[in-house]
């Protein structure tokens, strides 16, 4: 059964792993291609995009894509958006691989937001320490207010993206530590933090962090996916819908 797994995520790769060498499957894992150095993975990849719902449908024939599982970005919306119209054009099974998002636990401090533009405004006028775990591609709406210090972790480099007086950049990739990111919080003396809302374990452990040293945490929310498709939280799950499907295919 030759699946196309449009990644970029732990559950990708996850999944990845748990088709790799099974006979049944003859999987293909895409990737957007926004870091320059991801880690391998067990099966064939390619990297690149498809060209919009037209150019994705023309792929999926093609290459005769008999299953896709949308494991991309919480936040990537506009690849869902494709996903889901190039395989109901192509008539693809789609599953949606969605991790469940965080959600505040007693002793948060967070100040929930829609949109990144409304996550500088929740910093306010005010000089603040700001730690921005936000990815390189959403750093440009934080240069209007350059009055803040910025200690921004990503996997790029972050070049130009933010050009404001003050700004720390660390590269560093998940999965973090509780310990080590309360002692860095502490260490560069953050006053607020900045995240996506992404979901997973994996960067986790800086929403536990704030939690214990009380601080606030802008928190911005995930735009929409589309609706009526098939869904899964896990590798294991998603991993089972292959399953299923290949025993009904003929």
């Amino acid at each position: 059964m030759r699946i196309l797994i449009l990644g970029g995520t732990t559950e990708a790769s996850a999944l990845a792993a748990r088709l790799a060498g099974h006979s049944a499957f003859n999987p293909l894992l895409s990737m957007a291609g926004r870091t320059s150095d991801p880690r391998p993975l067990p099966i064939p990849t390619r990297v690149g995009g498809f060209g919009g719902v037209e150019g994705l449908a023309r792929f999926l024939v093609q290459e005769r894509i008999e299953a896709v599982v949308d494991a991309t970005h919480p936040f990537a919306a506009v690849m869902s958006r494709n996903a889901a119209g190039a395989c109901a054009q192509a008539q693809v099974p789609l599953l949606a691989l969605r991790r469940p998002a965080w959600t505040p636990q007693e002793g948060d401090r967070w100040i929930d937001v829609p949109s990144m533009e409304q996550a500088v405004q929740a910093l306010g006028e005010a000089p603040a320490r700001v730690f921005l775990t936000v990815g390189r591609l959403e750093l440009p709406p934080f240069a209007r207010a350059p009055q803040h210090t910025y200690l921004v972790r990503t996997i790029e480099p972050i070049g130009d993206a933010l050009p404001v007086p003050n700004v720390i950049a660390i590269q560093d990739r998940a999965p973090f530590d509780e310990a080590a990111e309360r002692a860095l919080m502490e260490r560069a003396r953050v006053e607020v933090v900045v995240t996506k809302n992404s979901g997973g374990a994996a960067t986790y452990p800086k929403i536990a962090a704030a939690r214990t040293l009380r601080l606030p945490v802008v928190v911005v929310a995930r735009p929409d996916k589309p609706r009526g498709v098939e869904e899964a939280a896990t590798a294991e799950a998603a991993f089972a819908w292959l399953e299923r499907l290949h025993a009904r295919t003929p």
